[in-house]
């Protein structure tokens, strides 16, 4: 699924200025509960008028693209893509002040010329070097889509041969550590099993990192065939063991390890980290229901959200011909803008903006074909033993849902080695947490439950013996 980046994955940011130059960087730091986010904005003037991206360092988020850039009559409009997220403040003195607004909340926002500071983390469990084990830098190209992939491979010691496990990351550009919110859960899991005899590769996603490859242009399917590549170079390899290669996917990881695992005679054994059992269009609208109940939404904002987003995902659902989608979808947005009272239309944004934004956010093609697949096609096609384990208050791959639809697709397709669990208090990404919400995620310094790490780890281990 997609990856929820803290309330600026989609946004309409509007900003009012008198007479003053509003090019160049913009820097301020969005105070949300529990957490803070540092954004900048970065804005350029050209002969067709102006232009911007977005930033969010704690995240690791560059160049987030900002579809359309108006400074006109003293009013700045830098529109993203969701009417439901909002900035709106005034330019005095060299500084913007303004409140950011998302689902009934509203927080103060201030942004300014001056560079902020980045905020230390504190992450007990990231290892550091020198590492008790032996890592090396590689690389491994996906012949089918003429790219090279770079990552790390961390062996227990420079000698020897070794089961192995190759991590996948959730959706969105990730690197090989899967950083977010200032953690690096891959390196914490690499980290864990090296020490326990277990071979770990990483990578950076395509198109991210050291690896090449667009991934704005790429699907989950097309992921697979990364891991596919990430297989073949394993096996090439004098000090790993090609009987026993596993896959751990996280999140989207763990819909792409199936999809492999299916397909593939030499995968010995897959974890699921919160991977998906239910069709992408369902997943997303209890994500959305889940998420933004536990941010304090109206009950009757919910609702209506879920009701616009159900149309919209059942019109890419039952599409056969994207060009005739597109149009359905552009018709249906604008039903929704004429919908909009005044107050909930975002300021400065016309019509056929909001239209263009939403048909371009929802009809790319990793959305399309996330929404329409449904896993269970692939998981009754899985033989090899598969541990499947979710956080029981995460918010964004739902664990009754999904856990229930890929343990009854496994055993459909006569799948008999299956170990499904539920952790208690571990949220999306298996931190010990309070609410499960993703606005918890920076704020909490547990980058890894070490519960959920010794789980995984003695499971693997069976697998690697048998």
């Amino acid at each position: 699924m997609k990856k929820i980046i803290a309330f600026l994955a989609c946004a309409v940011f509007v900003v009012t200025a008198y007479g003053q130059d509003i090019t160049g960087q913009w820097n301020g730091v969005l105070k949300i509960p529990g957490m803070e986010i540092s954004i900048i904005i970065h804005i350029a003037k050209n002969e067709n008028g102006y232009t911007s991206t977005m930033d969010s360092p704690d995240q690791q988020a560059k160049g987030i693209s900002v579809a359309k850039t108006t400074f006109k009559n003293s009013k700045l409009v830098l529109e993203i893509t969701n009417p439901k997220v909002e900035y709106i403040g005034v330019l005095k003195g060299g500084i913007i002040e303004g409140i950011f607004k998302q689902s009934g909340q509203k927080i103060p926002l201030t942004l300014s010329r001056k560079e902020i500071a980045a905020k230390p983390f504190n992450r007990p469990q990231e290892p550091a070097i020198p590492y008790p084990y032996y890592t090396e830098e590689v690389s491994f190209k996906n012949t089918a889509a003429n790219i090279t992939l770079a990552g790390t491979l961390s062996l227990p010691k420079n000698e020897g041969k070794y089961p192995v496990v190759i991590l996948i990351t959730g959706s969105g550009p990730q690197n090989r550590d899967e950083e977010l919110m200032g953690h690096k859960p891959f390196l914490v899991i690499a980290d864990y099993l090296t020490k326990n005899g277990i071979a770990v590769l990483r990578y950076d996603d395509r198109g991210f990192g050291k690896s090449t490859g667009d991934f704005k242009s790429a699907t989950s399917a097309d992921f697979a065939t990364d891991v596919e590549s990430a297989v073949a170079y394993l096996k090439t390899r004098t000090d790993i063991n090609g009987d026993k290669i596993g896959l751990v996917g996280h999140s989207e990881g763990g819909l792409i390890a199936p999809m492999v695992a299916a397909n593939s005679n030499d995968i010995s054994f897959i974890v699921l980290l919160a991977g998906t059992g239910i069709r992408g269009d369902k997943l997303l609208l209890l994500q959305q229901e889940l998420i933004a109940r536990a941010m304090g939404a109206k009950e009757s904002e919910i609702q209506n959200t879920k009701s616009l987003f159900t149309k919209a995902f059942d019109i890419i659902v039952h599409s056969t011909d994207v060009e005739k989608m597109k149009q359905d979808l552009t018709t249906y947005a604008r039903e929704v803008y004429k919908g909009l009272s005044k107050k909930d239309r975002p300021e400065g944004v016309t019509e056929d903006d909001f239209v263009k934004s939403q048909v371009t956010e929802i009809a790319t093609p990793w959305m399309q074909y996330f929404i329409k697949y449904d896993p269970a096609a692939t998981l009754e096609k899985v033989n090899c033993p598969v541990l499947a384990i979710n956080g029981d208050k995460d918010l964004q791959v739902p664990p009754k849902e999904n856990l229930t639809a890929i343990k009854n697709a496994l055993k459909t397709g006569g799948n008999r080695d299956i170990t499904i669990e539920v952790l208690p208090n571990l949220n999306h990404l298996f931190q010990e947490c309070k609410t499960g919400s993703p606005a918890e995620y920076a704020s909490i310094e547990q980058t890894f439950s070490p519960a959920a790490l010794d789980l995984i780890t003695k499971w693997i281990i069976r697998q690697s013996k048998n």
